[in-house]
């Protein structure tokens, strides 16, 4: 069944930060306006007056609706639009959110939410105390195959999920360009509390390990350690985490691999059968049953879940889709949740302040068993053995 266009009025959208030279600004842009759920209107996308205009007039918005900054954004077009984007770098992000709360606009945040798991809770409080709505984008969890992955799980066609691997390996920071050394943005040479490759890549790998298993993180045993061009900065972490269910899962994450652009990797280990998906080959996923027989599934394979739906197949299967495409996906989730009345908001595609700070929480451990050598407990209230899910937002 071919993709077709939903047919609601597409809903306004600002920007906070995006511009058009950010890492995520463009991505964002295209993603969200690819199945017409969202048309951006307004915007502050960055504190240099030229590059705000540049990238508001890039985007096709009104110069009168290009604003200085964020504040006067969230003054000026409160009743104007119907979400904000938060895409300011993430030590940014809680003044923002807080204020888009507080101001009563829905919010939309790049991840990771926050710098740490007390602001996460800080956040969460706001959403709470104001009725609001927050979804973070992970856009890893849009991919069909990755949803394919996690609903054959929940039916139990691998059998008892005993342990994942997901592996996450970068070379931004060791790789030369033309004999020149790599320059990261700024705010990504600092490391609070917790490191910020973990805010980069980590937060991915948790939020995937739990998006599919429907476990929690109960404890950690991790190493970290300093390896490409900037000294003391963590770039490559590793770790074993006990899960509620009986499941382990094993994460490697890290910028110092030299010859991966980006090594996404998960398999999932089952009593039954395991199956790997990996970001470079995004449209199949590869199955090994007890019994020895293997296969590979894509979006035109028969007896699919829910990657054969239209939503995920704006063109036919063996015309691969991609990271723009799992973005637009997960918008297309949020745009679901914001056009319906807030008590029947609930999607298994949307993901609240609770879900990012469960992962706070878990990289906090993380780097506590990395400074202690020993394994740590995850301070989540959460880690009882409930079941994660999206919003309510």
């Amino acid at each position: 069944m071919p993709h077709t266009p939903h047919p609601s009025r597409p809903l306004r959208l600002g920007f906070i930060g995006g511009a058009l030279h950010s890492a995520v600004g463009y991505a964002h842009f295209v993603s969200c306006t690819m199945d017409k759920r969202f048309t951006l209107v307004s915007g502050c996308f960055s504190r240099d007056p030229a590059l705000n205009a540049e990238s508001g007039a890039a985007y096709g918005v009104a110069p009168d609706r290009i604003h200085p900054d964020w504040p006067t954004l969230l003054q000026r077009e409160r009743g104007l639009i119907d979400a904000v984007v938060v895409l300011t770098p993430t030590p940014a992000h809680t003044p923002v959110l807080t204020a888009a709360l507080e101001s009563g606009i829905p919010v939309i945040c790049e991840k990771a939410l926050a710098g740490s798991a007390a602001e996460g809770r800080d956040i969460q409080a706001s959403v709470d105390r104001h009725g609001g709505f927050l979804a973070v984008t992970y856009n890893y969890t849009g991919y069909p195959m990755v949803r394919e992955l996690r609903q054959m799980i929940r039916q139990g066609m691998l059998g008892d999920v005993q342990q994942i691997h997901v592996e996450m390996p970068q070379e931004g920071f060791l790789r030369t360009t033309n004999g020149a050394l790599p320059q990261p943005q700024a705010w990504r040479l600092h490391d609070g509390r917790v490191p910020t490759v973990s805010l980069d890549l980590g937060v991915h790998a948790h939020h995937l390990a739990e998006f599919l298993c429907g476990q929690h993180a109960r404890e950690v045993v991790s190493d970290q350690r300093s390896l490409g061009n900037f000294p003391g900065i963590v770039d490559d972490v590793t770790c074993i985490a006990r899960y509620t269910g009986n499941v382990r899962v094993n994460y490697w994450y890290g910028k110092t691999a030299l010859g991966y652009r980006n090594g996404l990797r998960v398999r999932v280990f089952g009593s039954a059968a395991s199956a790997q998906w990996v970001q470079a080959d995004p449209e199949e996923l590869s199955l090994h049953r007890a019994d020895g027989r293997r296969e590979r599934i894509d979006r035109g394979s028969s007896q699919l879940l829910v990657a054969h739906q239209g939503r995920y197949n704006r063109f036919k299967a063996g015309h691969p889709a991609g990271f723009i495409e799992a973005f637009a996906n997960l918008y297309a989730d949020i745009a679901d949740q914001l056009q319906r009345p807030a008590s029947e908001r609930g999607s298994e595609y949307v993901f609240d302040a609770g879900a990012a700070t469960r992962g706070l929480e878990f990289l906090e451990a993380l780097d506590r068993s990395a400074h202690s050598g020993s394994w740590q407990r995850i301070s989540s209230l959460h880690a009882q053995g409930d079941e994660p899910h999206g919003s309510p937002c």
